[in-house]
């Protein structure tokens, strides 16, 4: 059974391996690549929602879980005439 250790130990040959073939800022480049293509998979299986991530970044809230408006004791009214 494949673990988590032996997944790591592979990845991080293959990263050396890339460094050594093609230099170090080819390397992170691949590393990079490997990053968005997994965040796009990631994406499109559900396992990241872009709508909740959105929120947390601009760190707003939804609507229905806003307090509803206090009223303030002295609040402006439209004169009578």
């Amino acid at each position: 059974m494949i673990t988590q250790k032996h997944v790591l130990a592979a990845f991080g040959f293959a990263f050396v391996a890339v460094w050594i073939a093609f230099g170090f800022g080819n390397a992170l480049l691949c590393l990079l690549g490997a990053g968005l293509f997994y965040a796009v998979g990631a994406v499109l299986e559900g396992e990241i929602d872009l709508g909740e991530l959105q929120q947390r970044v601009r760190g707003s809230s939804s609507p229905d879980l806003q307090p509803p408006p206090v009223a303030t004791p002295y609040a402006t009214r439209p004169r009578v005439r």
